[in-house]
């Protein structure tokens, strides 16, 4: 028995679930994992996992067993790629998750510029605004906006910049419907809310020692801030937005911010960092940090944006 693949095979079957998941990611047969797991147990004289025809689930010794043996296989990686990358040239393949929105907007624009700079790297991007699991997905970096749970040691946190909460319009709402000058005022205007939580429609915000709280109405909800940033746009109502999205409308014109001497001030304490969260095990990866110092020397300006 090849005691490391083995280890491997279990790891993949507790991440997925299942021995037909952990055989898909592996590229093998069901039957070769479950062999697999079968000689580790045999090895270890005890049962790692408890087995149903619905579920998978770890026993106790199983849930010891699996602790240690992914900080095994971490460390083994780490030193495959310290071996790797001695030459001190960046390069191979780096598998990003990060948002949507914020992707496209402040990822996508400086990307020819890395691989101008680093021409023998890869990047796999996967977009989404789901919470992506690095070891699960077998990803290098993932890049998170704001509150992080920061309870999984396996995980180094880098922030890479902040950014602010702004509310703005377009010249023509203004102009159509006049300019705020206090929180006050918003609940005679037509605010396009963002349906992230409950109590999307209570804005508040902090000058000093005042606090406002504001209940807001207005014509749209919506769940995605894109859309919420081209209805306001468009000039149909004002929006509560971070500055890394409507940055490039303020700077162009085309919005306006308001309220500039209030503090958005969320009901829960809420970070506006954006942070590049890393395994351990990727903290000597030349790959990894080399893409990871471009995004944070590239985003630098995102914190004064606005």
């Amino acid at each position: 028995m090849d005691q490391l693949s083995a280890m491997q095979a279990f790891v993949k079957v507790v991440e997925t679930g299942g021995f037909s998941g952990a055989a898909r990611q592996l590229g093998v047969a069901v039957s070769s994992v479950t062999r697999q797991v079968n000689a580790l147990e045999n090895l270890l004289h005890t049962q790692l996992l408890n087995r149903s025809t619905r579920s998978i689930t770890l026993t106790p010794q199983g849930r010891k067993y699996y602790d240690k043996v992914v900080q095994i296989l971490q460390d083994v990686e780490a030193a495959n790629l310290s071996v790797a990358e001695q030459d001190e040239i960046p390069r191979g393949l780096v598998r990003v998750s990060l948002p949507v929105a914020f992707g496209r907007l402040h990822v996508a624009p400086i990307i020819r510029d890395f691989f101008g700079q680093y021409p023998e790297m890869q990047l796999d991007l996967k977009l989404s605004d789901a919470l992506s699991n690095p070891v699960e997905e077998e990803l290098d970096v993932v890049i998170r906006l704001g509150n992080l749970d920061r309870s999984g040691a396996t995980w180094i946190v880098r922030k890479l910049g902040s950014y602010q909460r702004k509310v703005c319009g377009s010249p023509s709402y203004f102009q159509e419907h006049g300019r705020p000058n206090h929180p006050d005022d918003l609940a005679h205007h037509n605010c396009l809310r963002f349906s992230y939580s409950t109590g999307y429609e209570i804005w508040r915000f902090r000058r000093d020692k005042e606090v406002c709280e504001v209940k807001v109405n207005g014509s749209l909800v919506a769940n995605n801030a894109e859309v919420l940033r081209q209805v306001c746009l468009d000039g149909a109502g004002i929006i509560l937005m971070p500055t890394w999205l409507i940055g490039d409308g303020v700077r162009a014109g085309r919005l306006q911010t308001i309220l500039n001497d209030f503090q958005f001030y969320p009901q829960a304490d809420m970070d506006m960092g954006i942070y590049a969260l890393y395994l351990r095990n990727r903290r000597h990866s030349l790959r990894v940090q080399t893409f990871i110092d471009f995004l944070s020397q590239r985003l630098r300006q995102l914190s004064s944006d606005a």
